[in-house]
This record gives C-alpha cells, sequence and structure tokens, in this order.
C-alpha cells in the first residue's frame, strides 16, 4: 500500500501514469486493487452507498455505463462491468490523469458529434439500432482503416475497452468470473481443454 505521506491524489495520477509493462491492458493489478478500494470506501461512506463522477458529466457517466455495460453485459455467470465497478474504477482514474480525460473526453465527445451527424441526436438519445450500428463501426479497427474518420472513435474505444477488462477483471466479481484460486499449489495441471471441432 501506498505511504501515508503521499496524497490520494499523487498515488492515483502515478498509477494512472505508469500503467504501462502489466498483465493488464492499462494499469498494474496493484493500482487497479488500489482504486476498487477508494471506490469502496467512497460507496461505504456516503448516505445512499454511491459513487460520485469525479470528472464525467451526468451525462458522459449514463454514456460510460452504458458502454461498459456493452462491453462486458451481466450474464448467468456473473454480474457485468457496471455491477463490479468498472464506470467508478475508470472515471477515479481519469479525474486523475489528463492523458485519460483527453481520451475518454474526447472520445465521448467525438461519439456523440458523430451520432449527431449521422443520426441528429447525441448517441444515448439514440435508438438500439443506431447504437448497435455506431458501437459496430468503432469496435473494429480495421474500419479505421477504411474510413479514417472513424479513427478517433476506434481509439477510443479500443482505449476503454481495455479499461473496462481492466476494471472488471481487477474487481471482486472479476476475479471470481475467472474462477481466480489465489497463489495455491496444484498437484497436477491438466492443461487446456481440447478446441471443439
Amino acid at each position: 500500500m501506498p505511504n501515508e505521506s503521499i496524497s490520494r491524489r499523487d498515488v492515483l495520477r502515478t498509477l494512472a501514469v505508469t500503467a504501462a509493462g502489466s498483465v493488464l491492458q492499462i494499469i498494474p493489478a496493484e493500482a487497479a486493487e488500489y482504486v476498487h478500494q477508494m471506490v469502496h470506501k467512497e460507496k461505504a461512506a456516503a448516505p445512499a452507498g454511491t459513487y460520485t463522477p469525479k470528472y464525467f458529466s451526468a451525462s458522459q457517466y449514463a454514456t460510460l455505463l452504458f458502454l461498459c455495460d456493452t462491453i462486458i453485459p451481466k450474464d448467468e455467470k456473473s454480474g457485468g462491468a457496471v455491477e463490479a465497478g468498472a464506470p467508478e474504477f475508470i472515471d477515479l482514474l481519469t479525474s486523475e490523469n489528463p492523458e485519460f480525460q483527453l481520451k475518454l473526453g474526447g472520445g465521448l465527445f467525438w461519439l456523440d458529434g458523430t451520432c449527431t451527424d449521422r443520426y441528429g441526436k447525441v448517441f444515448m438519445e439514440c435508438a438500439p439500432e443506431q447504437k448497435k450500428e455506431i458501437l459496430d463501426l468503432i469496435a473494429f479497427r480495421k474500419n479505421a482503416k477504411k474510413d479514417a474518420s472513424l479513427s478517433q472513435g476506434v481509439a477510443f474505444f479500443s482505449f476503454l475497452r481495455n479499461l473496462t477488462c481492466d476494471g472488471f477483471y481487477t474487481s471482486k466479481i472479476g476475479i471470481a468470473d475467472l474462477q481466480y484460486m489465489g497463489n495455491t499449489v496444484v498437484r497436477e495441471f491438466p492443461g487446456c481443454p481440447a478446441l471443439p471441432e
């Protein structure tokens, strides 16, 4: 855990900036654990037990919730990214990192602007089929090669997808979803299951 003399702001900024080189896509496991603990403490201290966004506006945070839920939805096996706290995780990191603010804030701005140009309304006001259409366009890098106007959207969605996965798979729900047993001795390792034909 961080030294008590270091401020929360310094720790989060350092963790978010020095994210490269981990098993995770964006930030190291220790950093992710710390961020989850900070969110948990805030929720526990809040009268309603809710998280208050630090960086995103209410409408941006609603879009973030929708996108995180779309990236890793709840299923019969486990909760999804929203239940795991990925949006809170992303917001808290973004509040302390100007690079994340540019990538995510700019990406949400791009998403609303593109939807307004295509459909005459911002992303969250679009019909489900319109949301799906725009997300299908930015979910694949190959689409940016075909249409350069999608480049910012593709980069934004790729970054958001990585952060969502980091937030999910470092949470209690995500770790349970992986069936991670921790550092335990396994007498025999049966190997990977055979691929289906």
